[in-house]
């Protein structure tokens, strides 16, 4: 264990101070770590095919090379079988990555060290369901669509809504977001507590089910957006809301996009509890149309998305509150769905656009690259418009599509993987620009593995080197998600 411990203890650990992790990945070692495997879940929960291994390190928005994919994976039932498996990982020295939903963009599931794969499949179970206490006891490969259906059934509903097929496991591991965010908030607002699985097997319960305490550490809100590298959520308390009632969507259209935030502001400013504001550009919406991906064909124009629920007064005043601040900024039209098929239609167009860029490449090797930088909300404009002539200058397939209200935008560039470089420089550019406005890299995707220097920049050394100074004190060895978040080794 000495073996990973820095040559100077201090209270942050810069890089250029640490030995470089010990891991054992040979062949000797992994099939002496599948016969533990296979005792404790049985044959049918070790997996080694190659495409099932590929699988849980790569997919379509965050590709890994074949040399980075977990030797085996391995599929717990329980909070003790992932205790099992880690206290073994643990006396072997054998890496070890996460897998549920496998929805995320920022490389977190590559498997840079090799060694296992723990795939959450069989723990998919909503616990229990408080509904006088609004929260939901769920194990991490429920998917928030899944859990949403049964809330439905007792008058609930739980906000976070990032990508489809994304499951709670990871989506606390990623502090994700989602569209809903404006007005309920990200992931960290709705977790109140987790069992989570450190490196060498120990169990922990962060806290209870309180809606607020002040006892320690917030150790809840440290595993969260920890991205893995810190621990193995196997349960989680969520909290939730009352199913919103009366829902309504609007789409209003506008010739360019410094219209469309300046109505966004207008709205923010005034404080108007819209359930959701998002901004798809014009090349989103003639993805969108291409692909097929909406049974609709829509105006290829920068639109605005809006959700409302509330009473029917408040609603209605929404509405034309909303309606009054787009015709302000001159929108092209201004349309309200109020059936729950339109308003399905509408919000899933919104929500398959990444879906939508996908089909846009022309080949299946091209790359989809993205960026989900955040600025202060009145520097969205600037941003996009920069980012809208950086792509289109380069002659690339790209969108922009933002959550406004809470100033978080994503760029996305589909192109041959030739031109990785020149795209990935108008992304790094995007990044660079949003601190340079006082804004972040990522709102809602990680840092993963290709943000790690870019977050240094954002941050500070020192920030980073207390970050890995948590990292170390909790898995010295560093087995859990290895090189993710922040750098352990120079040069990997």
């Amino acid at each position: 264990m000495d073996a990973f411990l820095p040559r100077n203890i201090c209270s942050t650990t810069p890089l250029a101070n640490l030995l470089p992790p010990k891991h054992d990945t040979s062949a000797q070692n992994i099939e002496g770590a599948r016969a533990e495997f296979t005792a404790l879940l049985s044959s049918s929960g070790v997996i080694s095919g190659f495409d099932e291994r590929l699988a849980r390190s790569n997919t379509p928005w965050s590709p890994a090379p074949p040399s980075q994919i977990a030797q085996l994976v391995v599929t717990p039932s329980s909070t003790s079988d992932v205790a099992a498996i880690l206290k073994i990982c643990s006396r072997r020295r054998v890496p070890v990555t996460a897998y549920s939903g496998g929805t995320s963009f920022s490389g977190a599931l590559t498997a840079t060290r090799g060694g296992i794969c723990v795939d959450f499949q069989h723990m998919n179970k909503i616990l229990a369901v408080h509904k006088d206490d609004m929260d939901v006891v769920v194990q991490p490969a429920v998917g928030w669509q899944d859990l949403n259906v049964e809330l439905a059934h007792c008058g609930l509903f739980f906000p976070p809504d990032p990508g489809p097929g994304a499951q709670i496991g990871g989506m606390i591991a990623m502090g994700c977001s989602g569209t809903n965010a404006y007005r309920h908030g990200t992931m960290r607002e709705w977790v109140v507590s987790v069992t989570v699985v450190l490196a060498d097997g120990t169990v922990v319960k962060t806290r209870q089910r309180p809606r607020k305490s002040s006892a320690g550490y917030d150790l809840t809100q440290l595993i969260v957006g920890s991205e893995g590298t810190l621990g193995l959520v196997t349960e989680a308390v969520l909290r939730v809301t009352s199913l919103p009632e009366n829902l309504h969507v609007a789409v209003a259209t506008f010739s360019d996009a410094h219209a469309a935030v300046g109505t966004a502001i207008s709205l923010i400013s005034s404080g108007l509890p819209i359930d959701a504001l998002e901004l798809i550009d014009k090349y989103s919406m003639k993805a969108i149309n291409k692909s097929g991906v909406s049974s609709r064909e829509w105006e290829e124009l920068e639109t605005l998305f809006f959700k409302f629920s509330g009473s029917p007064s408040a609603v209605e005043d929404q509405i034309q509150r909303t309606r009054e601040a787009a015709e302000k900024m001159h929108c092209k039209a201004f349309q309200v769905s109020t059936e729950k098929n339109e308003i399905e239609t509408v919000w899933s167009a919104r929500k398959a656009v990444g879906k939508a860029v996908i089909a846009m490449k022309q080949d299946p090797s091209d790359l989809f690259l993205t960026a989900d930088a955040a600025v202060p909300i009145s520097r969205l404009g600037d941003i996009i418009e920069e980012t809208h002539n950086a792509i289109t200058n380069a002659g690339f397939v790209g969108s922009t599509l933002g959550h406004l209200g809470d100033g978080n935008f994503h760029t996305i560039i589909v192109c041959d993987k030739s031109h990785r470089t020149a795209a990935s420089a108008i992304l790094a550019n995007v990044q660079r620009r949003a601190v340079e406005l006082e804004g972040t890299i990522t709102g809602e995707h990680g840092i993963g593995l290709g943000l790690r220097d870019m977050l240094v920049h954002e941050v500070g050394d020192n920030t980073v080197a207390m970050m890995r100074s948590i990292k170390l004190a909790l898995d010295p060895q560093c087995i859990l998600n290895c090189d993710k978040v922040i750098r352990m080794e120079e040069g990997i």
